[in-house]
């Protein structure tokens, strides 16, 4: 609300929608056949505690506290930081650890959360040890939910038919024998439908043009800066 602040959004129902909206869809599936389904993010449900404590718990908090303590009203830094420890792969005591095939009778089928309330109070109950299991749809809405509780304006994108490039070309390569037959070589990937988040802020190190919504995705795939 403050016009002075980096999380600035000028226009009211922009504010009721992507700060103080508790309940939301999100949309999964493949192009031809696009469920909706309801999440509740509720991000007033006594969560501040949990997610100052997330900040304490990062990496970048233990490798050097004082840095990450003045550097936490910068909303660039703070969705690096929560992208990071929404998802357990970095041996951070993240929030959700992924798994997208194989048996899931001994935790929770990703596909029974219906929101984040019950996700984090589970990760806190148990000693932040990372809640099993997420996919994209469920890192996205917990991410949602602890950034809206930090005050940074936070939304969901579903997009059907992503593309993943592997080897960073900026191609997805096929590749086929000299019959027309497809040859099963490539590592990129095309994926029915994929969620992630994009948060409303300022850019100072970009320039103006460059200020709006911007991506942020805690599903976890590579390594980035280690």
């Amino acid at each position: 609300w403050f016009s002075g602040d980096d999380v600035y959004m000028s226009n009211e129902n922009e504010r009721q929608e992507y700060v103080l909206n508790e309940n939301g869809i999100i949309f999964v599936g493949n192009a031809r056949y696009i469920e909706a389904r309801g999440w509740y993010y509720g991000q007033f449900q006594d969560l501040l505690n949990i997610c100052l404590t997330m900040l304490d718990l990062s990496l970048y908090y233990r490798q050097d506290p004082a840095m990450d303590v003045s550097r936490r009203g910068d909303p660039k830094y703070l969705g690096r930081v929560i992208s990071s420890m929404i998802n357990g792969n970095d041996n951070d005591n993240g929030v959700l650890l992924g798994k997208w095939q194989g048996s899931f009778h001994s935790h929770e089928n990703p596909s029974r959360w219906d929101g984040s309330v019950v996700i984090l109070k589970k990760w806190r109950q148990d000693n932040y040890r990372p809640v099993q299991y997420g996919q994209c749809w469920v890192f996205a809405g917990v991410m949602c939910t602890v950034l809206r509780c930090l005050g940074i304006p936070t939304r969901l994108v579903s997009n059907f038919n992503s593309a993943h490039d592997v080897d960073r070309n900026l191609s997805i390569d096929k590749y086929y024998d000299s019959s027309g037959r497809s040859l099963n070589i490539s590592k990129d990937s095309t994926w029915d439908y994929h969620v992630w988040n994009e948060s409303w802020f300022i850019r100072p190190d970009l320039g103006r043009a460059y200020n709006g919504w911007q991506v942020l995705d805690a599903t976890p795939q590579e390594q980035s800066r280690g």
